[in-house]
């Protein structure tokens, strides 16, 4: 055995530190958390906000402007590489496809082809957006690649679907309203 054999494995395993075990170890009774206070007690944790009682920095910053973070699109990211190394010739590639492959995580989220690598394949890809370069490359190895376009919900579209669904006799479960005669509003 020589010293760098020691030497490397010295302090890699260090013994914690038994607390309350008398005080000549310099942490007994009180075990180093000083005397009453909620930091004395068990459960207590520290709150980085928290600053004694005072309003805390966070709070005294002005809240101002708008962020688009939370409205912002995700997608699976492949590249046409990756396509190159998953098709056979002449074969169907999907979002699902490359979920049960590994390729992507699953197919909850929309896909999305960029142009990095070569493909000299002929494949059929169908995905929400292409890169103008992945999609130059499939079409150049003799491929399709299929965008879905997925159509935005407007008010407009979803009244005139729902006076479509009414006229085909649909009424949701409930019952139809009679008119009222002019005489039966009188009394």
């Amino acid at each position: 055995m020589m010293i760098h054999d020691i030497t490397a494995k010295v302090g890699s395993h260090r013994r914690r530190t038994r607390v309350g075990r008398g005080e000549s170890s310099g942490l007994g009774k009180t075990s180093g958390r000083g005397h009453k206070g909620a930091r004395s007690r068990s459960g207590w944790s520290l709150n980085p906000q928290y600053q004694g009682g005072q309003i805390n920095f966070i709070q005294k910053m002005p809240k101002r402007g708008f962020t688009n973070a939370e409205f912002k699109k995700h997608f699976h990211i492949v590249n046409v590489q990756d396509l190159e190394k998953l098709a056979d010739a002449g074969g169907e590639i999907t979002v699902e496809s490359l979920a049960a492959a590994g390729l992507v995580r699953d197919a909850k989220l929309p896909l999305k082809v960029l142009g990095e690598g070569e493909l000299t394949k002929k494949v059929s890809v169908t995905a929400a957006k292409f890169s103008a370069t992945a999609k130059a490359k499939i079409e150049k190895a003799g491929g399709t690649a299929t965008e879905i376009v997925k159509v935005k919900w407007s008010r407009d579209a979803a009244s005139t679907s729902a006076g479509k669904a009414s006229d085909a006799g649909s009424d949701g479960g409930k019952k139809a309203k009679t008119p009222k005669k002019k005489d039966q509003e009188e009394k």
